[in-house]
């Protein structure tokens, strides 16, 4: 870095106190990258993006209020040119590959942080993306795979919880033939022997959260 060039801004997005502090530590120690900012949840993220002016946020998937794919979407739609890598544990294609529909820049394994935070931060903000091997050989298993809609993942949440096809039905205002309907376009989709097979495969890829 040249004497008159700025550091990178950072804002960091993480429910979980000692990993933003570990996050801090690493970037604090280079002398091209500041931490600009802090937050623990992914509410109120426009207006932290907004007052810290970072040039990257790294912003965990997975917190319990507003989580990182919907602090994602809120944060492109005001700051479309944002630059944001996810911080994450989950190996699943389905947050991933939404991910990066609402245009993130790259993806960070919390296992895996301490080895890539830097290169990650350096690359993103140059222009660009960071996908480890791993999240990119996971999106093509599934590329081109039909997703769920709304109302089918809504079905295979009730039926989740335990919900026969008739208390499905009920719970959603809907007759139980339809009910059947959706459990087999559901179990096609996701290639599913049964529905106790496709709640499995929906949690596995991160179509569910249980």
């Amino acid at each position: 870095m040249s004497n008159t060039a700025s550091p990178i801004r950072l804002l960091l997005v993480d429910d979980h106190p000692m990993v933003r502090a570990g996050l801090a530590d690493t970037i604090s120690s280079e002398p091209d990258m500041c931490v600009a900012g802090e937050r623990d949840d992914g509410a109120g993220i426009v207006d932290a993006f907004r007052a810290a002016r970072p040039d990257v946020t790294i912003l965990d998937i997975a917190m319990p209020r507003v989580d990182g794919i919907e602090a994602l979407e809120a944060l492109r739609a005001e700051h479309p040119h944002a630059r944001v890598i996810m911080l994450t544990t989950l190996r699943g294609d389905h947050q991933m590959r939404r991910a990066l529909e609402l245009g993130a820049a790259g993806f960070l394994f919390k296992s895996t942080v301490r080895r890539d935070l830097l290169d990650a931060i350096r690359a993103v903000h140059a222009g660009r993306r960071w996908i480890p091997a791993e999240v990119a050989q996971t999106l093509v298993e599934h590329l081109g795979q039909p997703g769920l809609s709304e109302r089918e993942l809504v079905v295979l949440a009730c039926a989740a919880g335990g919900n026969g096809n008739k208390q499905i039905g009920a719970q959603l205002g809907i007759a139980e033939d339809t009910v059947k309907a959706h459990m087999r376009t559901i179990l096609a989709k996701l290639g599913a022997h049964d529905r106790t097979h496709a709640v499995a495969i929906a949690v596995k890829r991160g179509i569910l959260t249980l």
